[in-house]
Formats: structure tokens, C-alpha cells, sequence
């Protein structure tokens, strides 16, 4: 059995090598040509000067050379760093100081941006293109390797490189509280026990097409990419473009047969309200995994009644653990008069969850809040070169005597069902505010905005405010049928919530801002520069 990611596509290769690996935009790669392509990217990187736990940058837009790029880096002993093509230089610039990049991976489109990158005194001193190289220039002493002299390395399989599990794979930047990104360490050991229990949860086999959606900076990508390939599946790569045009997705689930989709929220709302499900053929669909931000119930009820035959899981789970928990929606989840969302679930195998309330005791009662924890070899080695927040988020659990134990604190409030099976998510710790002393949770807000039958988004954000401690705003995107006032909308949640959580103002958006990962861009709406098509206060 595998334990280091690359030797999932080495076995693949052997097992299935005519098997189509990859697929993007009407060109594909077998089994035995993507492992060919990325043992020749690895002795280009070996050549470069990479060594076993060097950090290597990606800087690619979603493409094949996204996943070459990943497996190559693995086969030449490296760490991949997957940079966001869409991140602002200053932002790219202090991942690449922090990480110690040196060598970097990038498309030939992003050399203008790399000349940038490199003159804010970064360790970086080489590129290897994944293309065509243009005519440019980078700084005195930089080298540039062209994609000409990639393909000119041997294709065959590399000695090795001495990695075993417990070295790190992959280190995923995410945004930081004090502003500056944190670098998520995650090692093969860890990713590989999410991948295992995926590969025999959800039976993925070599038959199975599964779309390549989120970005390889965002962790939902290691489903897409290393399950398929562990499966000898094939990894059906989806233009970033292609979530603006909600009802190309859908078209492209159809005519590619999708067999599974693992996708987050807000993108599958937009495929309900724009896609035109209907009028396609998804029949292929077996399953569809969504995750990274609470569903609201409307429009998970819409997709299973448009996609009936599919099995639908809510997977859960922070980037220092990846997913954790699961759970399967069941038909009387989307009944007609649930307005809740569906539970998190209950922790997935070889893993264990809790929760532990304001006194430092673990919940055991049904309905009792409490913050959910983490243990197992899910989770994260901590925040690259930053000690400090990694002491005061992954910490020594108070629950286990015997010997030392790390566990991962989520920040994200939960409680048992009735059953006593299922955790319920409450909401983020810092999504938890204070208005009129009273404590809030906006997702709370949300759910009941989206119970409005005109409202097709909504998201809420919370103003600092001297006398009241914070000021309630709703953005809501409307139906295109629909006419609707701040009004209606605040007397909507009075009807549902306590007073103290109506918003005081409502702001009509034409969409909801989305993160380059498909999440609300929730800083962005906190933004007085934000431009509303409408604006009404109440």
C-alpha cells in the first residue's frame, strides 16, 4: 500500500496505463503518460538543486500543468506550495519569503508577475516553465528552465528520494487573523488517511470521472486529484472560468458523464438558480459531496429533487484537519418544512471528534454547546515557521493522560442532535458577536434570510459600533422575479428571530462576492467601497 502520494499515481500507472488520468478541455493524459511526464519534471527539479523537504511553488493556473506540477515536486522528494495565480505580488511575496522558495513552477503568462515577486528580496532564484517560453527577461542571476528542456529528462521512474510518511507533502496558505496568510503543514501520513478512508467510504473505482473543481491552493483539491488517482479514476480538470457561467458546469457534468463532484456551496446555489438542471442530463451522477461552508437548505432541497439518483454527503472539516466528519442527507433532511441546515455528522474512521464547552469538559449532553476538537492522524503538523499561533491552536489534549497527544482546536461551536449521534454546526467562534449584549451567530441570520421565498443569496456581516457593540447587515441577491424591500426582509426575520437579530440594514447585491475557492468573500462586503446595485435602511 502507498504510503507517500506519489506512489498512488506509480501504482496507477502500473495497474491502468491506458486509463485516461487526466482530462481538460477536449485533450487528455493517460496513466502511463502523466507518469512519465511528471518523473521528467522531477529530474528537471532534482537539476534545479531541489532536495528531499525543499519547498517548490506552484504558480500555475488550473490545467494538467497544475497536476504534473504537484506530482513532480512529490517525486523529487519536495513540498509543493500551491501560490493562487488570482493573490495580489505582495501576498505571493511573503509566502515565497516565508517558505524559503527557491525554486518555483509557474506558467509562462505569470513571468511578468514573478519579475515582481522576485525584487521584494525573496530567496527565489528559479523557474521552471510549464509551457512555451516567451520572449522575457527576469532579474541578473535568475534561471529560467524552459518546457523544451523539461521533455528532453528521462521518463523513467526516479531512485528514491528517502521521503517517508511522516514528511510533509504539501503546505497550504490560508488567511490569518493578524493578517498575514498561515502556511497549513500537512504531511503524507495525514493526507493519506483522508484519501484511504475516501477511496473505501465513497468506493471510488476506475470507472469513475470525477471533476477537478477547486483550486490546488484550496483543500478540496486533494480529493479531486489524489482519490481519483488512487482509484485509477480520471480527473476531468474544470476551467477556472467556468463557476461564473453556472450553467456551462452544468453542461460540462453532462457531456463529460460525471460520476462524482465534490463542490462547495455557494457554487452548487448557483448551479440551482442558473443552471437549468432540468433541462440536462446528470444521470451519470452518482455522487455529490459538498463542503467548506453550511448549505442552505433551499437549495440543497432543490438539487436533490433535480438530481434525485445521486447519494449526497456534507463533509466537514477545517484545512488543519481536511475533512473529519461526515454525513449522509438523507430524503427527510429536505423535506418541505425543514429550514435548518443538515448536521456535520460524526467523526469518519481512524479519526475522533469533541467537543469541550466553556470549562474545559467534554460534552456528552444532547444540545449543550461546546468547541469542536480534533484527534488522529488527520490532523496538521501546525503553521509553517510560526510556533507561536501553532502552540495556541494545535495543543496537548487534557483528555489523554497516558502519553502526549495533539489534538486541533476548530473554532467552530457545535451540539449533539437529538439522537445523540449527529454534531449540529452552531457557527465559527469568530463569527459568534455581540449586539445589545446579546451573543449572535450570523449563520443563524442566513438561514432564516434564506427561508424568504424571493431571496436567492444572502450573507451577513457584522460593523463594529461603539454604542451597540456591532451592527447587523444582510446583503441579499434576490430572485429576478421577485420584488422585495428591506422591509420585507427585516420584517421576514423578526417573525423568525429575536428582535436584537434583525439586521438593521439591507443592501441588494446582483451576486454575493466569491473568494477565488467559492466561498463568500465576507471582507469584501464589510468593505464601505462595496457598490450595492441598490440600497434601502430600515
Amino acid at each position: 500500500m502507498a504510503y507517500l502520494l506519489q506512489q498512488l499515481l506509480t501504482e496507477s500507472a502500473c495497474a491502468f496505463p491506458q486509463n485516461e488520468a487526466i482530462r481538460y478541455q477536449g485533450q487528455a493524459l493517460t496513466y502511463a503518460e502523466l507518469d512519465g511526464v511528471t518523473n521528467q519534471v522531477a529530474r528537471a527539479l532534482r537539476r534545479a538543486g531541489v532536495e528531499r523537504g525543499d519547498r517548490v511553488g506552484i504558480y500555475v493556473n488550473k490545467s494538467p500543468a497544475s497536476v504534473i506540477s504537484i506530482f513532480g515536486i512529490l517525486k523529487a522528494g519536495g513540498i509543493y506550495v500551491p501560490l493562487d495565480p488570482n493573490s495580489p505580488v505582495k501576498r505571493l511575496a511573503y509566502i515565497v519569503r516565508n517558505c524559503e522558495i527557491k525554486v518555483l513552477l509557474a506558467g509562462p503568462e505569470q513571468l511578468e508577475r514573478i519579475a515582481k515577486i522576485a525584487s521584494d528580496e525573496t530567496p527565489l532564484h528559479c523557474v521552471l516553465l510549464t509551457g512555451n517560453q516567451p520572449d522575457a527577461s527576469l532579474p541578473a542571476g535568475f534561471r529560467l528552465v524552459g518546457w523544451g528542456n523539461v521533455l528532453e529528462e528521462d521518463s523513467s521512474m526516479l531512485p528514491s528520494t528517502a521521503t517517508i510518511e511522516t514528511d510533509l507533502a504539501y503546505i497550504l496558505y490560508t488567511s490569518g487573523s493578524t493578517g498575514d496568510p498561515k502556511g497549513v503543514m500537512i504531511s503524507h501520513r495525514t493526507i493519506l488517511t483522508f484519501i484511504n478512508w475516501c477511496h473505501q467510504t465513497f468506493v471510488v473505482n476506475e470507472h469513475d470521472r470525477v471533476t477537478s473543481h477547486a483550486p490546488i491552493h484550496f483543500d478540496l483539491s486533494t480529493f479531486d486529484i489524489f482519490v481519483t488517482i488512487k482509484a485509477g479514476g480520471s480527473v476531468v480538470l474544470v476551467p477556472e472560468k467556468l463557476s461564473i457561467f453556472p450553467i456551462k458546469l452544468v453542461k460540462l457534468l453532462q457531456e463529460q458523464r460525471i460520476t462524482i463532484t465534490y463542490l462547495v456551496p455557494s457554487i452548487l446555489s448557483l448551479m440551482v438558480n442558473y443552471g437549468k438542471l432540468g433541462a440536462h442530463d446528470l444521470s451519470a451522477l452518482r455522487l455529490i459531496l459538498f463542503a467548506g461552508e453550511v448549505f442552505p437548505i433551499k437549495f440543497l432541497r432543490q438539487l436533490v429533487h433535480a438530481v434525485p439518483d445521486a447519494a449526497y454527503y456534507n463533509l466537514y472539516g477545517p484545512t488543519e484537519t481536511n475533512v473529519c466528519t461526515y454525513y449522509r442527507v438523507r430524503p427527510d433532511d429536505v423535506a418541505p418544512q425543514r429550514s435548518q441546515p443538515v448536521p456535520i455528522g460524526k467523526a469518519c474512521e481512524n479519526m475522533e471528534v469533541f467537543a469541550v464547552d466553556e470549562e474545559g469538559r467534554r460534552v456528552s449532553e444532547v444540545g449543550k454547546e461546546g468547541e469542536l476538537w480534533v484527534r488522529g492522524s488527520c490532523v496538521a503538523q501546525g503553521y509553517w515557521g510560526d510556533r507561536e499561533r501553532t502552540a495556541r491552536s494545535f495543543i496537548p489534549n487534557p483528555f489523554q493522560l497516558q502519553f502526549d497527544e495533539i489534538t486541533y482546536r476548530t473554532g467552530d461551536i457545535v451540539v449533539l442532535d437529538e439522537d445523540g449521534e449527529n454534531w449540529l454546526f452552531v457557527g465559527r467562534r469568530d463569527h459568534m458577536i455581540k449586539t445589545r449584549g446579546y451573543r449572535v451567530e450570523l449563520g443563524e441570520i442566513e438561514s432564516a434570510l434564506y427561508d424568504h421565498k424571493g431571496v436567492k443569496e444572502a450573507a451577513v456581516v457584522a460593523i463594529p459600533d461603539d454604542l451597540i457593540g456591532n451592527r447587523l447587515i444582510a446583503f441579499v441577491v434576490p430572485h429576478d422575479d421577485s420584488i422585495v424591500t428591506a422591509g420585507d426582509i427585516k420584517m421576514h426575520c423578526i417573525h423568525r428571530l429575536p428582535s436584537y437579530m434583525a439586521p438593521e440594514s439591507v443592501e441588494f447585491l446582483k451576486m454575493i462576492p466569491k473568494t477565488s475557492t467559492g466561498k463568500i468573500d465576507r471582507p469584501l462586503l464589510a468593505q464601505s467601497s462595496l457598490q450595492p446595485v441598490s440600497k434601502e435602511k430600515v
